[in-house]
């Protein structure tokens, strides 16, 4: 199995994920995706969505939560 991933959205390279242990750190590969510099995530597809989360949330705002 791999140990590093490229994550694209919409056919951005956002960044690169390495398995560091049992996670993966993101590293972001354009300014957009800066945010997710350094997070870790428990395997590519969870960094896959959060890249996409973000990526939406820019375009439309963050999301509000309903929780108080």
């Amino acid at each position: 199995m791999s140990h590093a991933y490229v994550i694209e959205v919409h056919s951005q390279t956002a960044g690169i994920i390495v398995r560091d242990g049992r996670d993966y750190c993101f590293f972001a590969s354009d300014r957009d995706f800066d945010a997710l510099e350094g997070r870790s995530f428990p395997s590519p597809k969870e960094a896959e969505k959060a890249a996409f989360l973000h990526a939406a949330e820019r375009r439309t705002g963050p999301r509000l939560s309903t929780t108080g």
